[in-house]
């Protein structure tokens, strides 16, 4: 990234959004010339909505290039994004259970991937960008996702309620839960939990928990937390299988990890439960710098 400093403006919902597994904030983004950005994997499949004018943002992972609005799979790998100048961008969290309610079976086809909206929306994606863009307001913009959302929950049956169990106790245990206890749990056999779960959220329930558990650990480095701490606190078998880890999730060094501008916003764009006051205006608005 360039020496030139970023401004970036964050808007978050005022309240939850009232969608399970969901969750949004809106960035504008102010360069003095083209900048990248290394995105960080989080255990989501991610909506990239570009609200700008002109040629967008650019995607790059794997060899293969997007721009515009894209959708990011879980497991993206190094994933590069590139923008230029003045632009807004909504970005929409969906947890593996909640993609494959919006989005049906190409969410577990995404695993790994980035796609465009409109391969997977079709003509809906631009009419969807259209109605976000002529939004005055974030919080309008807000309510306006919640809404597209919302109507496409009855497109596509819901996951198993066995997977979706078996989702909410890996990220509640931050990752540090048994395959074969999470089977007991449901009353499934492990190879059909196995089995299931991978047909439907597109990864194996004990990639799920190394996913969680990375992103978990990749927050704790963030906030300043030693390797050494981090790895004993987060079921590692030692620093060595941390290190190993984040260079799996990341092609990074926990140090820097540590320091990654996309994680430097994180915690303002995607608050933990009670860690920010209510905002009192309209949609919380935190201008910070990344460097």
């Amino acid at each position: 990234m360039p020496s030139d400093q970023v401004w970036v403006d964050i808007a978050v919902p005022r309240s939850p959004v009232r969608l399970p597994g969901v969750s949004m904030a809106g960035f504008s983004h102010r360069a003095p010339a083209s900048v990248d950005i290394s995105m960080i994997v989080h255990p989501s499949v991610t909506l990239l909505v570009d609200l700008g004018e002109g040629e967008g943002v650019a995607y790059e992972t794997s060899g293969r290039h997007k721009r515009g609005s894209v959708v990011v799979g879980l497991l993206p790998g190094d994933l590069q994004a590139t923008g230029r100048g003045t632009g807004q961008l909504l970005q929409i969290r969906l947890d593996p259970v909640a993609a494959a309610a919006l989005l049906g079976g190409a969410s577990a086809e995404l695993s790994g991937t980035v796609a465009t909206l409109e391969d997977i929306w079709g003509r809906d994606a631009g009419e969807a960008e259209d109605r976000l863009r002529s939004a005055t307001s974030w919080d309008e913009r807000f309510a306006e996702a919640v809404d597209l959302l919302g109507r496409r929950l009855s497109d596509h049956p819901p996951v198993d309620p066995q997977v979706a169990h078996a989702w909410r106790r890996t990220l509640s245990s931050r990752g540090q839960v048994r395959v074969d206890g999470l089977a007991d749990e449901v009353g499934w056999s492990r190879k059909r939990l196995w089995s299931r779960f991978r047909s439907q959220l597109g990864i194996t329930p004990k990639c799920a928990a190394r996913l969680v558990r990375f992103d978990h650990t990749a927050h704790l480095l963030a906030a300043g937390h030693a390797a050494a701490r981090v790895a004993a606190e987060n079921g590692y078998a030692d620093q060595s299988h941390l290190h190993r880890e984040v260079a799996t999730f990341a092609g990074l060094t926990p140090t820097a990890l540590a320091a990654a501008p996309w994680l430097a916003v994180d915690e303002v764009a995607w608050p933990a439960l009670g860690s920010i006051a209510e905002p009192s205006s309209a949609a919380q608005r935190v201008r910070r710098r990344t460097p």
